[in-house]
């Protein structure tokens, strides 16, 4: 590795400026945005990759990629450049000064008026190429009071400071998450929120290995420093300024895609064991499910089909039935579908050597091709070894979608299940066929995970062009949101995983990923104890992804009704859960058209509030839910600190209002879910519904928390048939809601946009039993036992 140091301007173009480094390299600054900047550093003026699958700001790229070059989707707005010594990049907003040696600093201007100095790179050094090879490095100065967060799904606090993570998908099999690094998806990002100049953050375009060093390493030599270490790939990165790191955050999102807009059924909750496939008779356990479901009055949309169901032996063999455990697929299928249950069938993109149809696909020329003899790249794989399906090969991902086709789809399983798609092929020269250009696996192992995805999705899409999909990926890069959900793995049933899934999945939600969750129960492990799994439950029933999943170590299932003593907290858990569907809805299309985060960081909402940024087990569910859920054992109170706003909070539960930085401390028991709305808030409920989609909605009812004193709040909610792409055209319904009052009375009016028409007509507006003014809705009076038309 060596150091660059020197730069002349070379070429200054209308989106930017090249410079040439130490007589050799390119050096390319474009300007993006008025607060993103690109900065992309060519080794001898020449990409390792000059492809993008991660950057796509207004449409999907191609399957084949998108240009590195490509600057379309982009406004590229005017810039000012100042020459001398130094060179200055300006916008309205950011500015970029490079100074010799090779060195940048960012500055931002802020709210008075002035520049204030945001990020600077190690003067010591901030570069680092490869001379033999393709690793690269960046570095910037770490300064007081910086918190820095992102990552994606990183065990341990969601501040990242002061530790050390590798970007290596993992199959992390029982991982501990308070402290196992690396796991299953590939997210450089990093957002930092300094103390007095708003905040940044770095996105790196690589899909390389890479190490990021928060401040865990100390070198005598530099002043203190946070590093990026890539193995190979470019060193091509995103730098972002914003005011708040929420702006970031929908940029993340934005740039890398957005968020697919998924049915509304896949809100509901998903059964899922891998103990049900295991078993000789399996097609009778899943049955079974459907029986128990009516038997103990639990609600459900949906069962994922763990691998057993591809078994030959102890052995998983993707695309293949095994018809003894079940006899007959299609009446199964059409069982469940009459039961109102979506089917999703685990698939793996790795072929046993003993795979009935390895032969076939290896003579096809399918699989990741060894580095050196012309054969397939051995990796081991689900207890022996095999070789795993190149999607960047036309003919793989072909073949691929007929799998999912005809074994799948048309045996009237909906949906997939996109699992152990980490791709741990170790041999890094392993080749790629890259639609092409050959590619080795070490410059874009995350990307298969991620067209495996996309593969599954458009075969979906052909069999079903109506509807929209849902697909599930457990691995993943930049971009994977675009096309699917996803959780964070295979956790261990201990008590400690719930607090730290919990900022897992805030971590990812930061680093551009929403529709996240976790798998209910613990995966990995021992089954657990009746009040851990009803905190867990409690706590799952806040997340986009809602499943029950499992492979306990005794061989039993983890099941809504496997503790008869704790099934009445169970069952209420889960219909509060179906009564939420119409908020979490919201949340989604939110997701979707405004890059709204989901599940959220309090510090997120309250950006003023210091004592928002200290680590919590509490997290925002959209802005106006804050979820303090119980995960301590034998807890009989909880605290809980409600965060400085405009506005107050009312306690969901027992309709008492706390001010504004309020801390609490709430008795509690195994039938807690401590929950708070901030004040102005108007929450979309339904009731009675024991399935997420729309037809089953009939009954509506709104739950308004209004602000003491005189105020004036809007509101929000989405509807559409929660199906079809229909919505697109203008066939939903978009509610706006305006709040008002008095000290003595309080006014709704609602307007409504958009074509759709909901199952219900009217609805029921209530009062939190601590609010005693008298509420009108669009001109004519309401309370609690009053519904009105809508």
């Amino acid at each position: 590795m060596r150091t660059l140091k020197n730069w002349v301007l070379a070429d200054k173009h209308e989106n930017g400026i090249r410079l040439t480094v130490d007589d050799r390299h390119t050096l390319e600054v474009t300007v993006l945005e008025e607060a993103l900047f690109r900065v992309s550093l060519k080794k001898d003026g020449q990409w390792r990759l000059d492809r993008t699958w991660s950057v796509a700001p207004t449409e999907d790229v191609p399957f084949e990629g998108r240009s590195r070059d490509d600057f379309s989707g982009f406004t590229r707005p005017a810039f000012s450049l100042e020459e001398g010594e130094a060179i200055t990049l300006s916008t309205t907003t950011l500015r970029l000064i490079i100074e010799q040696p090779l060195t940048m600093r960012w500055e931002a201007k802020q709210a008075d008026g002035n520049w204030r100095l945001v990020a600077e790179e190690r003067p010591t050094g901030a570069y680092m190429l490869g001379i033999r090879d393709h690793r690269n490095s960046h570095f910037l100065l770490r300064k007081p009071g910086e918190k820095v967060y992102g990552l994606g799904e990183k065990a341990g606090n969601l501040e990242r400071s002061g530790r050390r993570f590798e970007m290596r998908n993992l199959d992390a099999m029982g991982y501990d998450a308070k402290s196992t690094d690396p796991l299953y998806k590939h997210l450089p990002v990093t957002l930092t929120a300094t103390p007095d100049a708003g905040a940044f953050s770095v996105f790196y375009d690589n899909l390389s290995s890479c190490w990021f060093d928060l401040g865990n390493e100390f070198d005598n030599y530099h002043k203190p420093f946070r590093a990026y270490r890539a193995l190979d790939g470019d060193l091509d990165y995103y730098f972002a300024w914003a005011p708040e790191l929420i702006d970031l955050v929908k940029g993340q999102t934005k740039l890398t895609g957005g968020t697919a807009f998924m049915p509304r059924w896949a809100l509901g909750y998903s059964g899922s064991t891998m103990a049900y496939t295991d078993r000789p008779n399996a097609q009778q356990e899943l049955e079974g499910f459907l029986s128990k479901l009516s038997e103990h009055d639990i609600p459900c949309d949906s069962f994922q089909m763990s691998s057993g169901y591809t078994s030959i032996g102890p052995k998983r063999y993707v695309f293949n039935w095994n018809y003894e455990k079940f006899p007959s697929v299609e009446t199964m299928s059409e069982k469940f579908s009459d039961a109102g249950l979506t089917l999703i069938a685990n698939i793996k993109p790795a072929l046993l050597q003993d795979h009935p149809r390895f032969d076939e696909a290896l003579a096809a020329g399918l699989f990741v091709k060894d580095s050196e003899e012309d054969t397939y790249a051995d990796a081991v794989y689900w207890d022996d070894s095999g070789a795993h399906l190149d999607f960047t090969n036309p003919d793989a991902v072909n073949w691929w979608k007929a799998g999912v086709t005809e074994q799948l789809l048309k045996k009237g399983i909906a949906c997939t299940w996109n699992d152990n798609n980490e791709y741990e092929i170790w041999d890094d020269e392993a080749r790629c066929h890259g639609f092409g250009h050959e590619i080795p696996i070490s410059v874009i192992r995350p990307l298969h995970s991620m067209l495996m995805s996309r593969a599954s999705l458009e075969a979906q899409q052909a069999f079903s062009p109506d509807h929209r999909q849902y697909l599930i990926s457990r691995a993943g890069c930049p971009g994977i949101q675009r096309y699917v959900q996803t959780w964070t793995g295979d956790n261990y049933t201990r008590w400690d995983t719930i607090r730290y899934n919990i900022r897992m999945g805030l971590g990812l939600s930061l680093s551009g990923i929403y529709n996240v969750g976790h798998d209910v129960g613990g995966f990995s492990g021992p089954k657990p104890e009746p009040e851990l799994f009803v905190r867990w439950v409690q706590n799952g029933i806040f997340h986009p992804r809602l499943t029950i999943h499992s492979w306990n170590d005794d061989g039993t299932a983890n099941e809504a009704w496997m503790y008869p003593e704790v099934l009445p907290q169970i069952r209420a858990a889960l219909n509060f859960r179906y009564r939420l569907t119409p908020y979490l809805y919201t949340l989604t299309w939110l997701a979707t058209v405004d890059h709204e985060p989901m599940i959220r960081p309090t510090f997120l909402d309250h950006p003023r509030d210091l004592r928002t940024y200290e680590e919590t087990d509490d997290f925002m569910l959209g802005r106006d839910l804050l979820v303090a859920n119980v995960v301590e054992k034998g807890a009989t109170g909880r605290t809980v600190y409600l965060p400085e706003n405009e506005t107050g909070w009312w306690d969901f539960w027992t309709g008492e209002y706390y001010m504004p930085g309020s801390e609490i401390t709430l008795p509690v028991t195994l039938d807690s879910m401590p929950l708070f709305v901030r004040a102005g808030a108007i929450i979309p409920l339904s009731e009675g519904a024991n399935r997420a989609n729309a037809a089953a909605d009939v009954k509506r009812t709104f739950a308004v928390f209004p602000v003491p004193g005189a105020f004036t709040a809007d509101s929000t909610q989405y509807e559409d048939d929660g199906d079809t792409m229909r919505w697109k055209d203008g066939d939903c319904r978009v509610m706006r809601f305006k709040l008002s009052g008095n000290t003595d009375s309080l006014t709704l009016t609602t307007a409504s946009e958009g074509s759709y028409k909901p199952p219900y007509s009217e609805a029921t507006f209530i009062l939190p039993y601590g609010e005693k003014r008298v509420l009108e809705v669009n001109g004519e009076p309401a309370s609690n036992d009053v519904s009105l038309p809508l």
